[in-house]
């Protein structure tokens, strides 16, 4: 893409998604990237019919207005916090809006744990469906108290299995730990202690950390090619265990988790694929979902 990086950050007023601001900020400072704020509204369908019966009908003028301050006040905290951005305001369903967005957009971040309003519209149902159909990648921030400040990313973990679409992740990965000059640590998970790990059926015989030992060399390879020429240090672990609960549990000691999505097409959860959605559920960090499948970006 020609020019500046574009950051767009959804917007609802909610401290959540201002805490989403203040991180897109932050980020888009880093490589002098482009910043945009968007506030999506949709009016009620019940307003036709409002129209119609003679009840009290909402302005789209109205609506509109509260969008925009709703961005004028985003615009003006980043201001106080030293950064600059723009705004719009969109009509739309706010996670169409985005995905719409998307195709000209290098990334995207919204906010989780929407409190009303605007807020469950957007960081309700956006901030799950959204990482799942856009065409470039989502930042997901988790809410924070209020007393919490803004945390910069100083440690990354990545879980990488081997496969084409994870290393296209990790490449995004290194992208972003060079920029946050950050330490990067990407993990290769094998279940086989649990029951219910695919690999639990190996007999006892078998040398379990010889296994772990052959995936951990492979991963270190695979850091070693795509990392070449980056700056970039990636420290690599082959763990047994499962991958989201491990990813999860990584989540609570750095700052930044990244995962990927399957592909396009089809229903969210088959796009996300569970380990994905887990963590998105349960991270206490900000998450970065890479898409990896078809489409754009899927060769990038």
């Amino acid at each position: 893409m020609a020019g500046k990086p574009n950051i767009l950050v959804g917007v609802d007023g909610s401290r959540e998604a201002l805490q989403a601001a203040e991180w897109a900020a932050a980020r888009a400072k880093l490589n002098n990237a482009q910043l945009q704020l968007v506030c999506a509204y949709a009016l009620p369908s019940y307003t036709a019919a409002s129209m119609e019966s003679g009840f009290a009908v909402i302005d789209n003028d109205v609506i509109r207005a509260s969008a925009q301050t709703v961005v004028d006040e985003t615009l003006t905290h980043l201001a106080k916090l030293g950064y600059q951005a723009e705004g719009r305001v969109e009509p739309g369903d706010p996670t169409a809006v985005l995905v719409q967005l998307s195709e000209q957009a290098d990334l995207i971040v919204v906010g989780t744990r929407g409190t009303g309003g605007f807020a469950d519209r957007l960081l309700g149902a956006t901030s799950s469906a959204l990482p799942a159909y856009s065409r470039c990648p989502v930042v997901v921030v988790p809410g924070r108290g209020a007393d919490q400040q803004f945390t910069p990313v100083k440690k990354i973990v990545i879980g990488v299995d081997g496969s084409s679409r994870s290393r296209k992740s990790l490449r995004r990965a290194i992208e972003e730990a060079a920029l946050w000059g950050a330490q990067l640590t990407a993990v290769d998970a094998v279940p086989m202690a649990s029951s219910a790990g695919v690999l639990a059926w190996l007999p006892a015989t078998v040398d379990r950390e010889s296994i772990l030992r052959d995936v951990r060399d492979e991963l270190k390879a695979i850091c070693k090619a795509e990392s070449a020429g980056s700056g970039v240090e990636i420290h690599a672990h082959a763990l047994d265990g499962n991958p989201a609960a491990l990813l999860t549990e990584f989540s609570t000691a750095v700052e930044l988790v990244v995962v990927g999505t399957r592909g396009r097409g089809g229903f969210a959860g088959v796009l996300m694929g569970s380990t994905s959605q887990s963590v998105l559920a349960h991270s206490t960090c900000p998450v970065l979902v890479v898409p990896t499948g078809d489409g754009r970006g899927a060769e990038e």
